[in-house]
C-alpha cells in the first residue's frame, strides 16, 4: 500500500497519508500540507494520485492552491516545485483543450494552459519541461513550427531529452516527415529504453506510413506486449488486418476493434471501422448508434469526416435521400480537401444526381477526378450528367475515355452506345456489340434490352438478317418460334373473312385449349414487336400480324400493336378495317396523339376534310401542343385546302398557306431537326414565289434525309426540282426528276415521269418529252391524258422543225411520221370521247387533228424541197470529193517523184564512197609494194636535199617517187588545224564563181562522179599521195581537179602552214576526212623509215 508522511511541523512526528484512501475532500488535505508547511513535492505527489483515481477536481484544487501567491511568498527559494505544479496545470489544461470539441471552450482552456506556462517561465525560463510543456501546448493547437522550435530549445541544451525527444518526433510526423521521426523515437528508446508502451507505437505508426507493413505489426505487437489494454496498437493491428482483403483477416480485424471498443468505448477510430463493418452486413441501427458515438466522442476533422460519411451512407442505401444529402453535405465540410477523403464528395453527387441537381452533382464528381481521374464510375456519372444537360459531344468524349480506361467495363460501353443512338448509329452498334461481347466473355447474361437495341440499329441499317437473328436471340424459345416457322399461321383455325383476321383472337383461344403455351414475358413484349415491325418491312405481314395479334392476346392495352395492324389494313387498302383497329387502340388511350394523327390521316384520304382537322386539333390538343406530328398534320391539312382545285380562291388560298406556314415554323421551333416540317415550309414558300429561299430550304433536308433508311422523302426530291422547273434550270431539274425516279420508284412512277416530260417539252426537248410520255403510257396504258400529252409532243415537235429555216429531208421525214402518229393517237382519243372515257373536249381533239393534218400537207412540200436541196447538195459534195481526190493524187505523185530523186542520189553518193574507199585501198597497196625500204636508203642525200624539185624530176622519168624526208606531211593533224579555216575561206572566195548557177553545179558534180570513178589519182593528188608513175597518164578532166593541183602546188610551197580542204563536192565532203584519216595511219611507218634513213645517212 503506497502512501506518503507529512512531517509535523517543529517535532519528530509524521503524518502518513495513505495514498489509496484519500479523502473525497482534498481540504482535509489541503489543510495538513498547509499547517505543517510540507514540501511542494508533496503537493505534487498527491495531486497526482488524485488524478490518476479520475478526481480531477481535487487535483485541481490542490494545485491550484499550491500555486497561489501565498504559497508562492512562502516558497519563494523552493523553484523546482513550484515549476512542477505550473506546469502539471498547463498539462491539464491542454490535454483539456486538445479533447474539447466545442471551439470557445477549446480556446478557454488554451489560454489557461498558456497562462500557467509563462508563470512558470517567468520563475526560470531556461527550465527544460516548461519548453516541452508549451511545446505539447502549441502542438495540441496546430502550430507546428513554433512547436518545434520550443522542443528544438531543449534538445539544443540537452540532446538526451527525452520528453523533446517524444516531442519533435510528433513534429516530424505530423510534417510528414516519416523517417525523421522514426529516427526521433528510437533515439529517445535509445536513451530511455524502458520508456511507456506508446513510444514504441510512434515506431509502428512512422513504420506503416513508409510502407514497412511487417516491421510495424512487430512494432503494434511489441506495444500490446508491454500493454495489453494499448487500444491504439489494438485498432492499428485491426486497420493493417483490414488491408490484407482476406476473410481470415476481416474477421481478426474486427476482433481486435471490438477488444478495443470494450476497452474504452469512445475510441472515435474503432467506432468508425466498427461501423462501416455492420454497414456492409446491413445493421444500419448498429451504423448510426455508433457513428453518432464517434461524432460525440471527437473533434478531429477528418475523424469526424468519415463518421458523417458512414452515417450518410447509411441513409442513402436505405433511400433517404435528404438526411444522405445532408450527412455527405456535413462530412464534405469537416475536409479541407478532396486529396484527404474523396468518398463523401462521391456520395454527394450520387444523391444530387438522384434529386435532379445536375450541376451540383456535376461539381462533386468533377472533384473526385481530381484525385482519380480514371475512375470510370465518376467518368460514367459524369457522362451522364453532360447528357442531362443537353452537353451530347462533352457526355461523349467522357464516356469514350472511360470506355478507353477500362475497356473490359461493359456498362461503360452500354451507357456509350445508348447516347450515339441519335447521333451516330454505327458507333452504336459497335458499342452495343463491344458490351455484349464483354458480357458474354465473363458469362454474365446478356440483358434482353441489349440485344433489343442491336437488332434495332441492324434493322435501320437495312441488316434485315442480322436484325432477326438478334431479336431471336433476346427472345429465346416461346410461340414466336412457331409462327415465324410457319407451324402456326391463320388457317389452324376457322377464322372467317380476311377483314377481320386482324381482330381475330380465337387462334390463340385455341392453342390454349390444346395445351400449347402461349407465355409471353412482360420484357420480351418489346423484342416480339420488334421482331413483328421487321415482318412488316420485309412484306411478311401475315407472321407479323400474327405477332401482333399475340401481343394484344396477352396484353391487350398494348396501343402500338393496334396502330400496326391498322397500318397492315392501310397497306391492303382496307381504309374501314384501319379505322376500325385505330378506334379499338382509342378504346384503350383516347387520347393518344398517335391512333388520332393516324385516323385523321385516313379521314383525308377519304376526302373527309372536317372530321380530319378536328381530329388533328384532337391530336394536338392531347398533348398541350407538344405534340409535333400532329401540328404538323394541322399545317399539311391547311395547305391541301389552299391548293384544291374546287375551291381555290386568292384569299382563301392566302389564308391556308399563312397558317400553314404558322404551323410548320411552330414544329420547327419545337424540333428543329424535324425534316417534314422544314420540308412543307419550303412547299409554302415556293407556292408565294420565293423560290431561292425553298431552294436552300428543299437541298438542306434532301442531305439530311439521305443518310437514314427509315427517313424515305421522295417529296423533296420532287420540289426541288419544281423550283429549278419555275425557276427556269430545266437541266437541273430533269436531273432531279431522274434521281427521284430511280432512287425511290425503280423509274416506274408515272407521275414523276410526267413531270419529267414537261420539263422536257417546256425546254423544247419534243423528243425526251415523247419519249418519257411513252415509257409512263407503257406504265399505265389506260391513262388517256399521257396519250394526249404524247399527242401535243409530236405535233409541237413537227410545228418546230418545219419553221426551221434549214433542214434536212430526214428531219422532214420524221416530221412527217411523227405528225401521222400525232393524228393517229387524236384520232383515237376523239373516238374514245364520243364514249365519255376520259372527258377531254371532242372539239378540242378535233381542233389538233385538223391542225396536225395542216402540218402534214406542208410537210409533204417542205419534203420535196428539202429532197430537192438534198440533191443539189449531194452532187456538189460529190464533185468537190472528185476534186480533193484529184489534189490528194497529184499530191502523193509528187512526194513519190521527190522521194524517189533523194533516194536516188543517196544511192550514188553510197556508191560513190564505196568506190573511193575501195580504190584508196589498191592504191596503198600499190604504193607499199612499189617504195621499199632497201632503195630509200640506197638514195644519194643530194637527192634528199633536192627534194623540193623531185615532184618535176619523177615527172620526166615517171620511174622515181617522191621523198618523204624533204617535205612535211600535207596532212598532219597536229600543225594544220588553224591553216584550215584560211584555206576554207579562200576556197570560198573561188566557189563564188563556180555556185552561180545551182542546176550546172549539179551537172557538173554528176560528172565529177563518173569522171572520180574512172580516175581515182586525182583524189591521191589532193591528198598528197599522188604516184609519180601514174601522173603522166593521167588527165585532168574538170575544173575541180585543176583546182586541187592548185592547192597541192601551194601546199607544197607552204608545208606548215596550209592544209587541203575538202572537195568542192559538198556531198561527199564528210567523206574525205575520214579517207585521209587511214591514210595518215598508213603513212606512220613510212615517216619512221625516213628516220631511219636520216641517222644512216649522218
Amino acid at each position: 500500500m503506497a502512501c506518503v508522511y507529512i512531517p509535523v511541523q517543529n517535532s519528530e512526528e509524521e503524518v502518513r497519508v495513505a495514498l489509496d484512501q484519500l479523502p473525497r475532500d482534498a481540504s482535509d488535505i489541503l489543510d495538513i500540507l498547509k499547517a505543517e508547511q510540507a514540501p511542494l513535492d508533496l503537493w505534487l505527489i498527491i495531486a497526482r494520485e488524485y488524478f490518476k483515481q479520475g478526481k480531477t477536481e481535487q487535483f485541481k484544487q490542490i494545485l491550484e492552491e499550491g500555486s497561489s501567491p501565498e504559497i508562492d511568498d512562502y516558497y519563494a527559494d523552493v523553484r523546482y516545485e513550484r515549476i512542477a505544479i505550473l506546469n502539471a496545470l498547463g498539462a491539464y489544461y491542454s490535454y483539456l483543450g486538445k479533447i474539447e470539441t466545442k471551439q470557445r471552450e477549446k480556446e478557454d482552456h488554451f489560454i489557461l494552459a498558456t497562462q500557467y506556462y509563462n508563470k512558470a517561465s517567468r520563475i526560470d525560463m531556461h527550465e527544460p519541461s516548461t519548453w516541452v510543456g508549451k511545446g505539447q501546448l502549441l502542438l495540441a493547437k496546430g502550430d507546428i513550427e513554433q512547436a518545434s522550435a520550443a522542443f528544438k530549445i531543449v534538445l539544443d541544451g540537452d540532446h538526451d531529452n527525452v520528453p523533446a525527444l517524444l516531442g519533435q518526433a510528433c513534429v516530424q510526423f505530423n510534417r510528414g516527415r516519416f523517417s525523421d521521426s522514426l529516427d526521433l523515437y528510437k533515439r529517445a528508446l535509445q536513451v530511455y529504453p524502458h520508456c511507456p508502451a506508446a513510444v514504441r507505437l510512434g515506431i509502428g505508426l512512422c513504420r506503416y506510413k513508409l510502407g514497412q507493413f511487417e516491421k510495424a505489426r512487430q512494432a503494434f505487437q511489441r506495444v500490446l506486449q508491454l500493454d495489453l489494454e494499448n487500444v491504439e496498437a489494438l485498432v492499428a493491428l485491426g486497420i493493417m488486418d483490414l488491408h490484407t482483403n482476406e476473410a481470415d483477416g476481416i474477421q481478426k480485424a474486427m476482433e481486435n476493434m471490438q477488444k478495443a471498443f470494450e476497452i474504452y468505448p469512445y475510441c472515435a477510430v474503432a467506432l468508425n471501422y466498427l461501423a462501416n463493418h455492420f454497414f456492409f452486413t446491413g445493421q444500419h441501427f448498429l451504423v448510426e448508434q455508433l457513428t453518432e458515438t464517434a461524432l460525440a466522442v471527437t473533434n478531429h476533422g477528418p475523424m469526424k469526416a468519415h463518421s458523417y460519411y458512414n452515417l450518410a451512407r447509411s441513409y442513402h442505401s436505405k433511400g433517404d435521400y435528404e438526411k444522405a444529402g445532408l450527412y455527405y453535405m456535413a462530412s464534405v465540410k469537416e475536409i479541407n480537401k478532396p486529396h484527404e477523403f474523396v468518398l463523401p464528395y462521391y456520395g454527394l453527387g450520387q444523391v444530387q444526381l438522384k434529386l435532379g441537381d445536375f450541376k451540383s452533382s456535376l461539381s462533386n464528381f468533377e472533384k473526385v477526378l481530381e484525385v482519380y481521374p480514371e475512375n470510370c464510375e465518376s467518368l460514367k456519372a459524369v457522362g451522364h450528367i453532360y447528357v442531362q444537360l443537353g452537353q451530347t459531344e462533352r457526355a461523349l468524349e467522357i464516356l469514350r475515355k472511360a470506355a478507353r480506361i477500362d475497356p473490359r467495363d461493359a456498362q461503360a460501353f452500354l451507357e456509350l452506345g445508348e447516347l450515339l443512338i441519335s447521333s451516330d448509329a454505327g458507333a452504336a452498334l459497335d458499342a452495343f456489340r463491344t458490351a455484349r461481347g464483354l458480357l458474354k466473355k465473363g458469362g454474365e447474361e446478356v440483358p434482353i434490352d441489349l440485344l433489343n437495341n442491336i437488332g434495332v440499329l441492324h434493322f435501320e441499317r437495312g441488316e434485315f438478317e442480322l436484325a432477326e437473328q438478334t431479336f431471336k436471340e433476346a427472345l429465346g424459345d416461346g410461340i414466336w418460334l412457331a409462327i415465324l416457322d410457319g407451324k402456326i399461321h391463320n388457317s389452324t383455325v376457322d377464322s372467317g373473312a380476311a377483314t377481320c383476321q386482324c381482330k381475330d383472337m380465337q387462334l390463340f383461344q385455341q392453342l390454349d385449349e390444346d395445351g400449347t403455351s402461349v407465355e409471353l414475358p412482360w420484357d420480351k413484349v418489346t423484342a416480339v414487336f420488334n421482331l413483328a415491325r421487321l415482318l412488316e418491312q420485309n412484306y411478311d405481314t401475315e407472321k407479323a400480324s400474327l405477332l401482333y395479334r399475340l401481343i394484344l392476346y396477352k396484353y391487350p392495352d398494348y396501343v402500338d400493336a393496334y396502330l400496326r395492324l391498322a397500318a397492315v389494313a392501310k397497306a391492303r387498302n382496307n381504309i374501314q378495317l384501319s379505322i376500325e383497329l385505330i378506334g379499338d387502340a382509342l378504346k384503350v388511350d383516347d387520347k393518344c396523339p398517335n391512333a388520332l394523327s393516324m385516323l385523321g390521316n385516313l379521314e383525308l384520304k377519304s376526302d373527309d376534310w372536317v372530321k380530319a382537322k378536328d381530329t388533328f386539333r384532337a391530336a394536338r390538343d392531347a398533348t398541350d401542343g407538344k405534340d409535333s406530328y400532329a401540328t404538323l398534320s394541322l399545317g399539311n391539312w391547311n395547305y391541301f385546302a389552299a391548293v384544291r382545285s374546287e375551291k381555290r380562291g386568292p384569299k382563301l388560298e392566302a389564308t391556308h398557306l399563312e397558317k400553314a406556314k404558322e404551323l410548320y415554323t411552330k414544329v420547327l421551333v419545337q424540333r428543329p431537326a424535324n425534316l417534314y416540317a422544314a420540308n412543307g415550309a419550303g412547299v409554302v414558300l415556293a407556292e408565294k414565289g420565293h423560290f431561292d429561299v425553298s431552294k436552300d430550304i428543299f437541298t438542306q433536308v434532301q442531305e439530311a434525309a439521305s443518310g437514314s433508311i427509315f427517313v424515305q422523302m421522295p417529296d423533296v426530291w420532287i420540289n426541288l426540282a419544281h423550283v429549278y422547273f419555275a425557276q427556269g434550270h430545266f437541266s437541273l431539274a430533269v436531273k432531279m426528276y431522274q434521281n427521284c425516279l430511280r432512287k425511290f420508284f425503280y423509274n416506274t412512277d408515272t407521275q414523276v415521269l410526267l413531270y419529267l416530260a414537261r420539263t422536257h417539252y417546256e425546254a423544247e426537248q419534243w423528243q425526251d418529252c415523247k419519249r418519257t410520255l411513252l415509257r409512263a403510257i407503257h406504265l399505265a396504258p389506260s391513262n388517256y391524258t399521257l396519250r394526249f400529252d404524247a399527242g401535243v409532243a409530236m405535233q409541237k415537235f413537227s410545228a418546230s422543225t418545219l419553221q426551221k429555216t434549214k433542214r434536212t429531208a430526214d428531219e422532214v421525214r420524221a416530221t412527217v411520221a411523227e405528225l401521222k402518229n400525232a393524228v393517229r393517237i387524236f384520232s383515237q382519243l376523239s373516238a374514245a370521247s364520243s364514249q365519255n372515257f376520259h372527258g377531254f373536249d371532242e372539239r378540242k381533239i378535233e381542233t389538233h387533228v385538223g391542225y396536225c393534218k395542216h402540218l402534214l400537207d406542208a410537210a409533204k412540200v417542205h419534203c420535196e424541197a428539202a429532197e430537192r436541196e438534198e440533191q443539189q447538195n449531194r452532187q456538189r459534195l460529190e464533185v468537190a470529193r472528185q476534186v480533193s481526190l484529184a489534189e490528194e493524187a497529184r499530191r502523193k505523185a509528187e512526194e513519190q517523184r521527190k522521194f524517189q530523186l533523194e533516194r536516188r542520189k543517196q544511192e550514188d553518193e553510197l556508191k560513190q564512197v564505196m568506190q573511193q574507199e575501195e580504190h584508196f585501198e589498191r592504191i596503198k597497196e600499190q604504193w607499199k609494194s612499189s617504195t621499199p625500204a632497201s632503195k630509200r636508203k640506197d638514195r644519194p642525200q643530194a637527192e634528199d636535199e633536192d627534194g623540193g624539185h623531185s615532184e618535176k624530176k619523177r615527172r620526166r622519168s615517171g620511174k622515181k617517187r617522191k621523198n618523204d624526208k624533204g617535205s612535211k606531211s600535207r596532212y598532219d593533224m597536229d600543225e594544220s588545224e588553224a591553216e584550215m579555216m584560211d584555206d576554207h575561206e579562200e576556197m570560198e572566195h573561188e566557189d563564188a564563181t563556180i555556185m552561180n548557177d545551182q542546176e550546172v553545179e549539179t551537172n557538173e558534180m554528176n560528172d565529177h562522179d563518173d569522171i572520180g570513178a574512172d580516175n581515182p589519182q586525182d583524189l591521191l593528188v589532193a591528198a598528197g599521195l599522188e604516184d609519180s608513175d601514174a601522173e603522166d597518164e593521167a588527165e585532168p578532166s574538170s575544173t575541180i581537179n585543176r583546182r586541187k593541183w592548185a592547192w597541192s602546188e601551194s601546199d607544197e610551197d607552204e608545208p606548215a602552214e596550209r592544209q587541203p580542204e575538202s572537195s568542192p563536192n559538198r556531198e561527199n565532203s564528210t567523206e574525205l576526212p575520214e579517207s585521209d584519216g587511214e591514210i595518215r595511219e598508213s603513212n606512220k611507218p613510212n615517216r619512221e623509215a625516213a628516220g631511219d634513213d636520216d641517222e644512216e645517212d649522218d
